[in-house]
């Protein structure tokens, strides 16, 4: 029986552009061309009438023609199971999307390398768990038998560290410590990354998932109707034909704009027609707000891990919109030294996921492929460390018998590791206790996540009110996460398992976290208390019915996101409790899923439909229009 030969493939599945790469027998990183003989892919999904899928390029140039049967910048979607677009009353998932997206990219791969089974997938640091597992299924509806997955900026610094042209060819300090800039398209993350002796160790990671290269684009779409409205009283977003061919010049100008003072931009609507000079200085005056959003990300990542920049030796940026002269400028000036721009904006992340691709294939046939032993065995020495973006955590009451969540694993935790705190139960005589495992927010204002359940039944009886159940949560080898409850007294015992696809090499990896057993100060503020946590004013909890009574109570003084503790240690003695209140505990009400909702009308397949909708200030021109064909324009000073 013939087998399929093993192939070390990584996928950036961007939010504007998507390319797949691998290793080829020297361990040399290599972008495979489309079938159009692009190494990038426009993440453009186009669907005619006879329900022919378009993907890339000649999706964009339908798209002018029929907007509303156009899918654009669905990425910052995947893992909504909400939305969806609706074209000829067909409803389209954002993990639809994403595997036209894939299959495209595997067809071409098919047609040079041959069959691909498995690859692995970039995704940013900040993604959530549904994200993750969205993109995964994305993977496997594209015909992958197994998909791996690895946070962008991770794979940016394997392609820094193991080298951009292969594996031979980079031979970095014993130590390093890289901060990871990469703003893509759709997304921003930061990772500072500690690379030591073969090892890529994250150390900290922030981003925004709302905030790229697209938002620059918006910003000058808006500002330039504007203007054109003030000269021919006729608005270019009331049409959405108008509105694509604008999108595409916008885009186009905003790339001339990273290496030319200005750039041409027409528009047209409504039998007018017009081109604008833009001025780089007016475009950077324009989006300095943006800009500012990546710098306040930045510093704050920094100081919430206790760092300055003087912990940081080498700025690697990468990411398309990381091109603007703008945002290189701020991010030296916040470094206050030269960056190193020597990666490719638009291969580097699918390099980096080629070479974890081989990490995780060095002991299978794949290893006898590389002809070179050396280059081999530095792909099968190297180990790269992670961390958990979010806090995964359980759900408690508090005085006001609301849930709240409770963090076991703060964010930017290593993994793997293992964590058990001591909870104690609600009433005399409880019955079953109820954990609702949650994932903490990308943000404040947004609500924590659900996991998965794990339930404890028949627990002793005539327990009083707070006896103890000892929660542990654990990464495993396999980066699964792992929850177990136990009844101390009585040994009653549930546990649950929740796949993670976060893919650490985890057994090279023997690290576990230890935690202070001393408890915290009366006045701190993560002082640990359950009772007082939610704020009186805010919207977070949900309110536990009277006649289910499955929670838990806290009846230890250790803090909330405190360090990690020894595994799966039991006291029986209960702790006084403490009645601390901690607002910054507290998430907003989860907003209820549902199924899944369909666009109410065809349009809803437009770009437009995910637009991030903020405008920058300063959109309103006093200027007068000059005359004739071409002018330059400028803009007020925001």
């Amino acid at each position: 029986m013939k087998t399929t030969r093993a192939h070390a493939v990584g996928i950036d599945l961007g939010t504007t552009y998507s390319c797949l790469a691998y290793l080829n027998e020297h361990g040399e990183p290599v972008t495979l061309a489309n079938q159009e003989g692009e190494l990038a892919t426009a993440s453009v999904v186009f669907f005619d009438e006879d329900r022919q899928v378009m993907v890339g390029t000649e999706a964009l140039r339908n798209a002018i023609v029929q907007p509303d049967r156009v899918v654009q910048n669905s990425k910052r979607k995947i893992g909504d199971p909400n939305h969806a677009w609706v074209i000829d009353n067909e409803s389209y998932s954002p993990v639809d999307i994403a595997s036209y997206i894939l299959r495209k990219l595997l067809s071409a791969a098919h047609e040079q390398i041959g069959a691909v089974e498995r690859a692995v997938i970039t995704v940013p640091a900040q993604f959530s768990e549904a994200q993750r597992r969205a993109t995964i299924e994305a993977g496997h509806r594209a015909g992958l038998k197994q998909v791996d997955i690895i946070n962008e900026p991770v794979a940016a610094a394997l392609c820094y560290v193991l080298g951009t042209e292969g594996l031979w060819f980079t031979e970095l300090a014993d130590e390093q410590r890289i901060l990871v800039y990469d703003l893509g398209g759709g997304t921003f993350d930061l990772s500072l990354v500690k690379y030591h002796k073969d090892e890529v160790c994250v150390m900290a990671s922030s981003g925004d998932l709302h905030l790229g290269g697209i938002d620059w684009n918006t910003a000058l779409e808006q500002a330039i109707c504007e203007r054109f409205v003030e000269d021919f009283n006729a608005d270019p977003r009331q049409d959405p034909r108008s509105l694509q061919a604008l999108a595409l010049e916008v885009e186009t100008t905003k790339r001339s704009l990273s290496v030319r003072p200005r750039a041409a931009l027409t528009v047209q609507h409504a039998s007018h027609r017009k081109t604008y000079q833009v001025q780089q200085q007016k475009f950077t005056d324009l989006t300095q707000p943006l800009v500012e959003r990546t710098a306040v990300i930045t510093q704050k990542m920094l100081a919430d891990n206790k760092m300055g920049w003087a912990h940081v030796d080498v700025i690697l940026t990468t990411g398309g919109a990381s091109r603007m002269p703008m945002v290189r400028d701020r991010l030296k000036e916040l470094g206050g030294r030269t960056l190193n721009t020597s990666l490719s904006p638009d291969q580097s992340i699918a390099h980096g996921a080629t070479y974890y691709a081989g990490m995780l294939l060095t002991n299978t046939e794949f290893a006898k492929s590389i002809q070179n032993e050396e280059v081999s065995n530095r792909l099968a020495r190297m180990k790269q460390v992670s961390v958990n973006a979010r806090g995964l955590g359980i759900l408690v009451q508090n005085d006001e018998r609301l849930r709240v969540p409770h963090y076991l694993i703060p964010p930017n935790t290593p993994l793997p590791t293992r964590i058990t705190q001591t909870f104690g139960t609600v009433v005399k005589n409880q019955k079953r206790v109820h954990l609702q495992i949650v994932e903490s927010p990308a943000t404040e204002d947004q609500p924590h996540a659900p996991l998965g359940a794990c339930v404890i039944d028949d627990l002793s009886p005539d327990l009083p009110e707070g006896s103890e159940i000892a929660i542990t949560i654990a990464y495993d080898e396999q980066a699964r996460v792992n929850v177990t409850a136990v009844e101390t007294s009585g040994g009653h015992e549930a546990s649950t398992e929740i796949i993670r696809p976060e893919n650490v090499l985890a057994t090279e990896i023997e690290a576990e976290s230890n935690s202070d057993d001393e408890p915290k100060s009366a006045g701190a503020q993560d002082d640990f208390q359950v009772e007082e946590w939610a704020d009186s004013t805010s919207a977070a909890a949900i309110q536990l019915p009277t006649s289910d009574i499955e929670i838990l109570d806290l009846p230890s003084t250790r803090g909330p996101a405190d360090q990690p503790s020894q595994p799966t240690r039991k006291t029986t003695k209960p702790r006084r409790r403490r009645k601390q209140a901690t607002g910054d505990q507290t998430s907003k009400k989860k907003r209820s899923t549902g199924g899944r909702k369909a666009s109410s009308s065809p349009s809803s397949g437009q770009s437009q439909a995910v637009r991030p909708p903020p405008l920058p200030p300063g959109l309103n021109s006093s200027q007068d229009s000059k005359s004739g064909e071409e002018e330059f324009w400028n803009l007020p000073e925001p």
